[in-house]
């Protein structure tokens, strides 16, 4: 969600006064990485998973505040949207049995979350990429969520656009071959909020960052084209992993002659492999205007002089707005700092497994190639790593990426013959228990053998409808009450019927 901060304007004055209070926030941050003022602590996972509000014809609920107050629990948060909800998991160590036990309680937390909103508004939960009941004219301003965070980033979005946000895309084929495509116009930044992913965060030592980041970059394409379950927007069939393209465009502050111009964009994948988590703050800060400047009265070299982790305000106000796909993370927990890498291109859903098995691949993927003796990303290009994400996010479990001494190769055909058992060996150098670590690489095992995702589940459901007789509006209804029931059931996605 963000830090909160309260309705207001920002001046030129406090503009100015943000980049330089960001500059020192850097500054800050460059002295503790060098006098080694980080926790060390055992590797620790998290994650995020936002949601989505839907009332009993599977449209969207306006009511994160009602389902918010019936839930009444800290875990779950307000998102940008009205339809939008945030369910926030507690660090936890990754060995042993605590991904298997981490299955039981989100489960556990999610089913009881449903149960109390059900009773208390009639609507219900919905864990999925893109809700495919969400339509133009639900894009408008009085379904931004009340926190003024929300409607000031709106604001700012769209002055430094200078015009209306325009969303354009040419879809994947489907069923007999057609091509859905997307051109609409915005004035809001809402559809920001149909876009509703896991983000996943592992905290490393200083000197680890760089390795654990690139690993992270350098995958990104096959968990997008693996997880992939958004294909569905303003009710046309776009890409597989549709939440991915318009994040880009939805948050986009440049206008057509920034683009031109080489200008970067707020979600950004980078333009290159790191050595140190400061070059990732350093590019925030040197390429980025400021959108939310909000100043704190913090001195942080007093905070350090004094002994105390300083809290970095600016400079972490300014990485939110900032939408790294692999985001830099500097944070303060019980009075001490740490780092984390936070992984932000998983979709949410289908079902409580899929996500964890998603999760246990990252986190043992990304371990294996951080720490290998020769980096995958000294035989990758960065460009290469940039497209992969793109490839797998247009055309999902069947896109061709690339990938070093292999060439071109499916997603499915490259973690069944080199990915999965790398994955396997991270778990194994974290401590999951054998059990646990196959239950959930099992899971992403059979999602390559069947060649079904999320997305695919959904594509031919649609296809299915339609070709019974049902309309587009009507399929997309009809397909996302039948998603909902399987994934209560708790079976992931592989095992889904028609």
């Amino acid at each position: 969600m963000g830090d909160s901060i309260d309705a207001r304007t920002f001046t030129r004055q406090d503009r100015t006064r943000f980049r330089a209070k960001t500059e020192r926030c850097l500054d800050a941050l460059g002295t503790m990485l060098a006098d080694g003022r980080f926790e060390a602590t055992e590797p620790q996972l998290g994650l995020e998973i936002e949601l989505n509000l839907v009332d009993e014809h599977g449209d969207p609920a306006m009511a994160n505040d009602a389902a918010l107050e019936a839930i009444a629990s800290p875990a779950f948060q307000t998102e940008l949207g009205r339809f939008n909800i945030e369910v926030n998991v507690a660090p936890r160590p990754i060995d042993g049995s605590h991904l298997r036990d981490l299955e039981a309680s989100l489960r556990a937390a999610m089913t009881a979350a449903d149960d109390r909103v059900r009773a208390a508004t009639g609507d219900s939960i919905a864990m999925i990429g893109m809700l495919p009941t969400l339509d133009e004219h639900h894009f408008t301003e009085r379904w931004i969520s009340a926190d003024p965070r929300y409607d000031l980033l709106g604001q700012q979005v769209l002055a430094a656009r200078g015009e209306d946000i325009e969303l354009q895309l040419d879809g994947a084929p489907l069923g007999d071959g057609r091509r859905e495509s997307l051109d609409i116009v915005t004035d809001t930044i809402l559809p920001e909020a149909a876009c509703t992913s896991v983000q996943l965060h592992l905290q490393v030592a200083p000197d680890d960052f760089a390795a654990y980041w690139n690993a992270a970059q350098s995958i990104a394409g096959v968990q997008v084209a693996l997880a992939a379950n958004s294909p569905f927007f303003a009710g046309r069939a776009l890409w597989h992993e549709t939440r991915i393209p318009m994040f880009e465009q939805a948050t986009d502050t440049r206008s057509q002659e920034l683009k031109n111009q080489g200008v970067r964009p707020r979600v950004w994948f980078g333009e290159r492999w790191v050595t140190s988590i400061f070059d990732l703050f350093e590019e925030n800060s040197r390429y980025f205007p400021s959108l939310l400047p909000a100043l704190s009265d913090e001195d942080p070299f007093a905070e350090i002089e004094a002994g105390r982790a300083p809290s970095l305000a600016e400079l972490r106000m300014h990485n939110g707005t900032v939408y790294r796909w692999n985001r830099p993370i500097y944070d303060v927990a019980d009075g001490r700092a740490h780092l984390r890498v936070e992984n932000r291109v998983l979709p949410a859903g289908p079902s409580v497994v899929d996500v964890l098995a998603d999760t246990a691949f990252y986190y043992g993927l990304v371990h294996t190639l951080a720490e290998a003796e020769r980096p995958l990303w000294t035989q990758m290009s960065f460009d290469a790593a940039a497209e992969n994400l793109h490839a797998g996010a247009r055309d999902g479990i069947d896109a061709r990426l690339y990938w070093p001494e292999v060439g071109w190769v499916s997603p499915r055909e490259l973690v069944l013959r080199r990915l999965l058992p790398m994955a396997a060996e991270g778990l194994d150098a974290y401590g999951v228990a054998p059990e646990v670590r196959d239950r959930y690489l099992g899971v992403i095992e059979q999602r390559c053998v069947t060649g079904r995702n999320g997305a695919v589940w959904q594509r031919d459901d649609v296809v299915a409808r339609e070709q019974a007789g049902a309309g587009r509006s009507d399929a997309l209804h009809g397909m996302l009450g039948a998603y909902l029931e399987r994934a209560q059931s708790g079976e992931p996605v592989h095992t889904w019927d028609h």
